[in-house]
């Protein structure tokens, strides 16, 4: 049996649930130490899941020789320069989402990456629900047939005290707003599920908080297979759900409602005909359930860094997503369709931020 991962976490905010999933992988993981700029916080989080050891800053962890990998629960800002030392340092890094800035941060850190020996893992837990596993089961053995529609609602409440924390809402800081740091994860499913995005037209604007970023946002999608996509997102709704529909030829796939965990069951998959549906309740009595969302995805990535196989999320899953942010914030303020993918040469490669803001 391979030798468990040392983890180090940093931040103690998501970064509990972070710590929660790997809690969950024994013998595959084990987290020795949380580091978290606020003792107090710190120390709760340690006692809470009988973390070792507690430290204040990321050198801290960086000259650890009992550390394999550094889990970045740090805010967006800070991604780039942290995962770059994290690398430097000769350690595997999980990093929380938004990656990094930019498509130029993202392409650097391929650099990087491949630079150092060491592995580069963006989060994207939710792809990892029982859920969205049975519809990419369907689709791989050839059950869906051709995609035709979907869409994909993020419908979700923040209000004012939620942007007391002095990053959020902020373009330097945050980055962007509910497209970026809240609707990502369910954009993000599009992507996975249907592949990459031919073109886009989408308006952003900021109508329930008043904060420097967008809190309501649509977009309309045409994927390079041809089907078509609807996304939304707001931060103004007291009901909160998340929801995908997705239209193939041969059944539709609809997700539960489950505002921060829509990609677990229950799903409902309703076949074109009787003998279709026998074909899906056949397949999916087959179904076998590993860890789902951060154990999931943190226990691939165990398993991919003792086989030496690709990541369950790569670098280029995180340059898709980012590439879908920087289009959507683009033809929002230029009012123009986009065409995709964006290359070195777009003008807004090295920074989504509206150029107006910016």
């Amino acid at each position: 049996m391979s030798k468990a991962l040392r983890v180090g976490v940093v931040g103690g905010g998501i970064g509990r649930w972070h710590i929660e999933g790997w809690k969950k992988l024994e013998g595959q993981a084990e987290v020795l130490a949380i580091c978290e700029i606020d003792a107090a916080k710190g120390k709760e989080v340690a006692d809470l899941y009988a973390v070792p050891s507690v430290v204040s800053s990321l050198d801290d962890l960086l000259r650890r020789d009992d550390i394999d990998v550094i889990d970045l629960c740090t805010p967006p800002f800070l991604h780039f320069e942290q995962i770059q030392a994290v690398l430097k340092a000769g350690k595997h890094v999980v990093c929380e989402k938004p990656l990094v800035a930019s498509l130029a941060d993202v392409d650097a850190l391929a650099v990087a990456e491949k630079t150092s020996g060491k592995r580069l893992m963006p989060i994207f837990q939710y792809r990892f629900g029982h859920g969205l596993q049975k519809l990419k089961y369907l689709i791989e053995l050839g059950l869906a047939g051709e995609a035709f529609l979907a869409t994909a609602e993020t419908a979700w409440r923040r209000r004012a005290s939620y942007y007391d924390v002095p990053w959020r809402g902020k373009w330097k800081t945050e980055l962007g707003g509910a497209v970026l740091g809240h609707a990502i994860h369910n954009h993000d499913i599009i992507s996975y599920v249907l592949g990459p995005a031919k073109s886009i037209y989408a308006r952003a604007v900021t109508r329930v908080n008043k904060i420097e970023v967008e809190d309501c946002a649509t977009a309309s999608m045409e994927m390079q297979n041809g089907a078509l996509v609807s996304l939304s997102v707001t931060l103004g709704s007291p009901d909160e759900i998340s929801r995908h529909r997705f239209c193939f030829r041969n059944l539709v796939a609809e997700s539960c409602l489950l505002p921060y965990s829509n990609s677990s069951d229950p799903w409902k998959f309703t076949g074109d005909s009787p003998e279709i549906q026998k074909e899906i309740d056949d397949a999916l009595a087959k179904f076998v359930p590993q860890h789902e969302n951060f154990a999931g995805q943190f226990s691939r990535f165990c398993t991919a860094l003792a086989a030496g196989t690709e990541l369950p999320v790569t670098l280029a899953d995180a340059r898709t997503s980012l590439e879908l942010v920087t289009a959507i914030y683009t033809s929002s303020e230029e009012g123009a369709l986009v065409a995709l993918p964006l290359t070195s040469t777009h003008s807004r490669y090295k920074s989504w931020l509206p150029q107006t803001k910016s």
